[in-house]
């Protein structure tokens, strides 16, 4: 069977409906601890179990699950970037992750997991090097110490191990995030509530609505993955589109889909901009050459296919 951390949340719902689409059998391990809206998300999906994520790391390593895990994508995290507490996210992001990456690596288990484009911090080179990288809070902290904990032991690791760095993914099944959902989602409730839309300010050089950003469709990363489930590679890489947007393009996009509506432009809430990100763009050298052969949903594309699913939802 495929195991998939986090498989009730966002990119992992839209990864677990997926792989059930193509007859696998997916066991989904979460923090059932932390119950949330998310397991709403695979209600009534033929999965193999939902299992409790400590409870499946001790299983792991008293031989449960021995001769039995095909492929393991690990996308179990603490995503706030704003949490403080950072001995929770220490041990849920990095030294879960170690002892994941430790049994799969010992048991010749090929692992997919999810680093992110926040290792990139205040920088504006976004190539997967060391020397474009830092952090800006306990989360992308996090993914930056568990990339490098990757890096350094690639030469001793047998299996694959492939580092998937996402950038702003919008899409279906993220609604439980509430307020670190996309600004897509955001844009839709605002429209739906209001009839208008709400942008930040200018900021960091850009003017209002021009921040800028490399927005990909969830559908994107799933393919990827399932790629390289298929394609024995490993390595760190960039998961995007390769284009900068700005977020006035996004609300363009929604009012276009909706044929009415306006921008208005807002502060920011206090203590956000020193740690904003105020422009990505993927380097996606990385991908292209290890041979990903689909070119990225376009984002209007995109946001109209997700705004139809939310008004049938």
């Amino acid at each position: 069977m495929i195991v998939v951390t986090g498989g009730a949340g966002f990119i992992g719902t839209n990864l677990v409906r997926s792989l059930l689409e193509s007859d696998k059998k997916v066991l989904v391990v979460e923090e059932l601890d932390r119950y949330t809206k998310k397991f709403e998300n695979i209600n009534n999906l033929n999965i193999e179990d939902c299992v409790d994520n400590n409870h499946f790391l001790k299983d792991l390593k008293n031989g449960k699950y021995k001769n039995k895990i095909e492929y393991i994508f690990h996308l179990g995290a603490c995503s706030k970037t704003t949490e403080q507490d950072r001995d929770y996210v220490m041990f849920t992001n990095l030294e879960y992750s170690k002892d994941l990456l430790e049994y799969s690596a010992n048991n010749n288990i090929n692992m997919v997991y999810a680093s992110s484009a926040s290792v990139y911090g205040s920088g504006n080179v976004f190539k997967e090097e060391p020397e474009n990288e830092s952090s800006l809070n306990h989360y992308s902290e996090s993914k930056l110490l568990f990339d490098n904990f990757v890096r350094e032991n690639f030469s001793k690791i047998k299996s694959q191990v492939v580092g998937i760095r996402y950038f702003n993914v919008y899409g279906p099944y993220e609604q439980h995030k509430e307020v670190m959902s996309s600004v897509i989602y955001h844009f839709y409730n605002q429209f739906k509530k209001h009839g208008m839309l709400k942008l930040f300010r200018g900021s960091h050089g850009y003017d209002d609505g021009e921040q800028r950003r490399d927005f990909v469709y969830v559908k994107d990363t799933v393919k990827i993955k399932i790629w390289f489930m298929n394609n024995n590679l490993s390595g760190i890489f960039n998961v995007a589109t390769g284009k900068s947007r700005s977020f006035n393009d996004v609300g363009n996009a929604v009012i276009n889909y909706f044929s009415s509506g306006h921008i208005d432009y807002i502060d920011f809430p206090e203590g956000l901009e020193r740690q904003y990100q105020a422009y990505t763009q993927a380097d996606m050298t990385n991908l292209n050459n290890a041979g990903y052969p689909d070119k990225p949903t376009e984002l209007e594309d995109g946001v109209n296919e997700y705004l139809s699913f939310l008004d049938k939802t």
